[in-house]
């Protein structure tokens, strides 16, 4: 059994002297809490897709990471050979997976840092590389923070929350998006009770949210997916978060499969439905849900995966899509590091990036 406390760690760190990508792997949660090392870019990129890491933050936070130890490994003299060489790594890690959007707009915001500092000595291009990701690292600890309490003011003492999947410290740095308030909230002596779905098939809800939930002093109660309903019903949830891996300009929200389905349930018994995004997690250039391109996984993660035994027949037809969106109409608000967007979401979402354009002034 587990002894360690997760939330003593970071889920994502940089040793740089010893130039490796530290992270807790979380496929053995939640019966062991294991910090691995990675140098090597392969093991970066299989670290992404087998879910040794995942959320969108974290896999932001990771991209960034990988990105600055590929940049530090390379060996050249001329800015044009590195950025042959950058750009590479970049497009390597991009194929990791396909739908957070993070995982690209770290990488992006990496690459923008590569080529506005051109000039420099290469030297000095690695620096400054480094100094952004851990900026990204920094940024992803402090809006998480914030979406904590902008989510914190929705809820009191004593408060019914459900969950779906995993959106808290284990998908970020550190407090979480969808779970931050929880944690803000423990951390100022509030009590919660909280409903984790259990959410297959890889269950990040009852692995993931629920050890970091009891981890926390929390009253934790884990729901099959198919139980969402009768708990809402019983009048137990008097708030639903969840986390996101992208949002539509229309604020329709791509979350872990089975999320859609909550939302529906939530607006038929009344239940506010909040989705916590931080900015980095909205893509504007994304007009709705349907353009929002959902990863598939392989079947064995259904048929085979946290059985001693295959559970169905050989050959039988396996649909898994890792993600699906719930509709702008079914969430009742966007809570980001910089406010709280309401319906419509088309003018709403603008208004919280230009929040952040006039913060950063």
């Amino acid at each position: 059994m587990m002894t360690q406390n997760i939330l003593d760690y970071d889920t994502v760190a940089l040793d740089d002297e010893k130039s490796a990508l530290v992270i807790v792997d979380q496929t053995k949660l939640p019966g062991k809490v294991e910090i691995i090392s990675l140098t090597k870019q392969e093991d970066i990129h299989r670290a992404i897709y087998i879910l040794q890491v995942r959320g969108a933050p974290a896999i932001g936070v990771t991209a960034a990471f990988g990105l600055y130890l590929a940049a530090k490994e390379i060996r050249s003299d001329t800015y044009d050979s590195f950025y042959a060489q950058f750009k590479k790594a970049k497009d390597y890690l991009a194929t990791a997976r396909p739908t957070a959007v993070n995982l690209f707009w770290a990488l992006n915001r990496m690459d923008d840092v590569a080529q506005v500092n051109a000039g420099l000595p290469i030297p000095d291009l690695k620096e400054v590389l480094r100094q952004e990701a851990v900026k990204i690292r920094d940024e992803d600890i402090w809006g998480c923070r914030s979406i904590g309490e902008y989510g914190l003011s929705l809820i009191k003492d004593g408060c019914g929350i459900l969950t779906h999947c995993n959106a808290g410290q284990l998908a970020t740095v550190r407090y979480g998006t969808a779970l931050a308030p929880i944690h803000l909230g423990r951390e100022r002596g509030l009590n919660f009770k909280v409903f984790t779905d259990e959410t297959r098939p890889l269950l990040q809800g009852a692995r993931l949210s629920a050890i970091e939930m009891v981890s926390n002093g929390v009253d934790t109660t884990v729901i099959c997916d198919n139980m969402a309903s009768q708990v809402m019903k019983n009048g137990w949830v008097q708030i639903i978060f969840v986390g996101c891996d992208r949002v539509a300009a229309n604020g329709d929200t791509a979350n872990k499969i089975g999320t859609s389905g909550v939302a529906i349930l939530a607006k038929y018994y009344g239940v506010p439905f909040y989705v916590c995004a931080p900015t980095s997690t909205i893509d504007m250039s994304i007009a709705k849900g349907e353009d929002i391109v959902i990863e598939e996984r392989p079947a064995e993660e259904v048929t085979e995966m946290w059985y001693k035994e295959r559970m169905a027949p050989e050959g039988v037809k396996v649909y898994n899509p890792a993600f699906d969106f719930a509709d702008n109409e079914l969430i009742t608000g966007i809570i980001t590091e910089y406010g709280i967007a309401r319906p419509p979401y088309t003018e709403s979402l603008k208004q919280i990036f230009e929040t952040k354009k006039n913060a950063k002034k």
